[in-house]
Parts: structure tokens; sequence; C-alpha cells
């Protein structure tokens, strides 16, 4: 991790919205000897709690669900362009089924024992503070409704930051 450095939260100097819903992040969690990553393009960063957080949603047949389900902590890992095909290969095919890190190949890295990649720019390490399941009869505008045809509705998780990393 020696290229990274740490920074405050309040450094990031990325647009939040293009980082998550345009670039996209890897929702990875787990320990050294096993650990899980997906691709995600929804989420955000903010304050609550008199906390700077992260809001991350994982939908409960995802791989990674367990491994953030059963992990104190994960990290939002952002990367350049130039890792479009891995953020692909991580969004679109399942740990239970492949290596797909070694396909994607990407580095792991670990922050604290917390898994992350060294191809990342920028790194957010989260400790879980909150989950809720998203539930369709809260929906104000039912459009919602409509991306979760399946009704696999995501769970939420409200992350305090822990460490910010950036090359």
């Amino acid at each position: 991790m020696n290229e990274f450095i740490e920074i405050s939260p309040y450094e990031i100097d990325d647009n939040v919205f293009k980082c998550i819903g345009k670039d996209w992040m890897l929702i990875t969690a787990g320990d050294e000897n096993n650990f899980n990553t997906m691709t995600a393009s929804w989420g955000g960063l903010g304050v609550l709690w008199r906390k700077n957080v992260s809001f991350s949603f994982v939908r409960k047949h995802r791989h990674t669900y367990g491994f953030v389900e059963n992990s104190g902590t994960f990290t939002l890992s952002f990367f350049d362009e130039e890792y479009r095909d891995a953020l692909n290969i991580c969004g679109t095919k399942s740990g239970r089924d492949c290596d797909k890190v070694k396909e994607s190949g990407l580095t792991p890295e670990f922050i604290d024992g917390t898994p992350t990649f060294k191809e990342a720019r920028l790194v957010l390490v989260c400790k879980k503070l909150y989950i809720h399941d998203i539930d369709p009869n809260n929906f104000i505008d039912m459009n919602v409704n409509e991306l979760y045809p399946a009704k696999d509705y995501h769970r939420m998780y409200i992350g305090e930051i822990l460490k910010v990393l950036k090359k």
C-alpha cells in the first residue's frame, strides 16, 4: 500500500456521482484467506450520526453479500477507466463459479486485514454501522419498483469511513 497516501474524507476531490454512477466501484469484504468483490454503481457518501459514511447496496443473491454480512469492515475501491474490463468481469461473474479476481487481473491487497486492490486509485475502508433491507412498501414513487422485476431488493449498508487512501 506504499503507493497510497491517507487523506481526510474532506480531501476527496472526485465527483462522487461520477465515481459511483458512471465509473463504478468495487465493494469488497472478507479476509486474507477468503474474500469476494463485486462491481456496484449504486451508493453514496455523506454525513450521518456525526460520522463520514458510505451507503452501499448489495442484493442478497450476490456472492459478496455473505462476505459483507460476515465482516465488520469492507472497502469501496475506485479505478481509472483503463480497468473498465476488470470491473465488468467483477460485475458479471460470480465468485461462486470462478476466480474472478484472477480473471480480472487485479492484485489483492489488505488494509488492516480488509481486502482491496493495488490498481485502485481511491479506496475507502468502511466499518459497518447499520443495515436496512429495502422494503417496497416504503416506495413513494412506485416507478422505483420497476428496477426490481425479480423482487430481489437490496440490503443497504451504512459504513463509517475509517480511512481514505489515494494514489
